[in-house]
């Protein structure tokens, strides 16, 4: 055998090996990302008022329920009060509609009044609680209003924008940033940029990993992008997100460099 053909040879031997090798490869990868809130809970006043006080500042961790802003409460507490007002009358109203048709009945019973009158009470007392139930539904609306003035962590995680303080002047319709935003840091997004034929390799609930300040943890595909963020010479490029667990002790926060391992 000639040196040529042995050369020939080996090189071809060369190439099918490079090409095992990146088939090999070409299932997994390990790809640079940023960390991303899993949630953002925007928290924006819904009636205009002045704000009383806040409670917390950026960077704060609250838990699930924890009040973080509280509106001027004084006229949806006398609206509230108002509303318990009438609901009291209301009720004396069904009473006395009760006692009249409970007379009406017996004059009715005795024969001593006609059908025509009896029927006036029924729809009296028919009325009266009618109203009253109007009248609940008056006080039910004006402690929601009352609640609404009071700003609630939905979950437990970290203050991450506040944009109110003590004494302004909220308007509802010139609210272009939250008074306050809540993000939850017990669950993180690990964030790669793929190309399309990449994302098709993946569903959602696949086991991935997350390397987290040269620490691997154990991860799963959250989701896929569907529109692209932006157009390369080699394609489009889509964001695939990867969900993991975050530990309590720790702070982790959007834009942190991290590596993404793909299966």
């Amino acid at each position: 055998m000639s040196g040529r053909h042995r050369n020939r040879q080996a090189t071809r031997a060369a190439l099918v090996l490079l090409l095992c090798l990146a088939a090999s490869g070409a299932a997994g990868a390990e790809l640079s990302g940023r960390l991303e809130w899993v949630d953002r809970v925007e928290m924006r006043a819904v009636a205009n008022g002045v704000v009383d006080k806040v409670f917390v500042t950026t960077g704060q961790h609250v838990e699930a329920d924890e009040l973080l802003l509280r509106m001027d409460q004084r006229e949806s507490k006398a609206k509230l009060l108002e509303a318990k007002a009438r609901l009291a009358r209301s009720a004396v109203a069904v009473d006395d509609a009760q006692r009249e048709l409970d007379r009406a009945q017996e004059l009715f019973d005795r024969g001593l009044i006609a059908m025509e009158e009896l029927k006036d009470a029924e729809l009296g007392h028919a009325a009266a609680l009618a109203a009253q139930e109007s009248e609940r539904a008056a006080v039910a609306a004006a402690e929601v209003m009352l609640e609404r003035t009071e700003l609630r962590a939905p979950f437990a995680g970290i203050v991450v924008e506040r944009n109110a303080y003590d004494g302004a002047v909220i308007y509802t319709s010139l609210q272009q940033a939250p008074l306050v935003a809540v993000a939850p840091t017990d669950r993180m997004l690990a964030r790669a940029l793929v190309t399309s034929e990449v994302l098709r390799r993946y569903r959602p609930g696949q086991s991935a990993g997350v390397i987290v300040r040269g620490e691997r943890r154990g991860a799963e595909v959250y989701s896929l992008g569907v529109e692209a963020v932006r157009i390369d010479p080699g394609g489009a490029v889509y964001e695939l997100d990867v969900i993991f667990d975050a530990r309590p002790d720790e702070i982790l926060r959007p834009s942190e460099l991290v590596q993404v391992v793909l299966p």
